[in-house]
């Protein structure tokens, strides 16, 4: 079956639901490991599940995934650090990035192809959670270096610790489940 890179049908909704759903709940179960002397920051090993979803079923699910699974997240969490929709982009934008290289991707065990998705979650990593930053600068006012060192900083590095771990992990896990089940 050939995939196309923005292909958006029945088989990617309920994919992006699957993984929003997943993001949002166990994003929900850790965010009481909040970074200290972060921002709203916390240790979350789920944000692995937009990259992984990207990685498999392309850009839009990966941004998805990560969009409203956060928001999922701070609506389990009762809202009490608000909602912060720029936060939300950050975290579909991590699952975005990785997507790019989805159609590329034919073995997820291959070396070449855990590269790739390693490369691209460094992107989305970087983009996203620079972009949900740096609307601190004028949604609550901050300054840069309060920014970079509250927010930036603590989301950027966790997240790759989390990433960079996780994902070449699902992906060979997930090569095995293709195997099995013929696909």
């Amino acid at each position: 079956m050939t995939r196309k890179l923005w292909q958006f049908g029945t088989r990617e909704v309920v994919f992006a639901a699957i993984g929003a759903a997943l993001y949002g709940v166990l994003s929900w179960a850790t965010n009481i490991l909040q970074i200290p002397g972060a921002g709203n920051v916390s240790v979350r090993p789920a944000v692995v599940i937009p990259m992984l979803f990207g990685v498999i079923f392309g850009p839009i699910v990966g941004f998805i995934t990560g969009f409203l699974g956060n928001i999922i997240s701070d609506l389990l969490s009762g809202g009490a650090g608000g909602f912060w929709i720029y936060w939300h982009i950050g975290n579909g934008l991590m699952g975005f990035f990785p997507g790019l290289i989805s159609v590329s991707i034919v073995n997820y065990r291959e070396i070449s192809s855990i590269l790739k998705a390693e490369v691209m979650a460094i992107v989305g990593i970087i983009v996203g959670m620079g972009i949900a930053s740096l609307s601190d600068l004028w949604v609550s006012g901050m300054d840069l270096a309060t920014v970079w060192a509250v927010d930036f900083l603590p989301a950027v590095i966790t997240n790759f610790i989390w990433g960079l771990i996780l994902l070449p992990i699902l992906m060979v896990a997930y090569s095995a489940v293709q195997a099995r089940s013929g696909r």
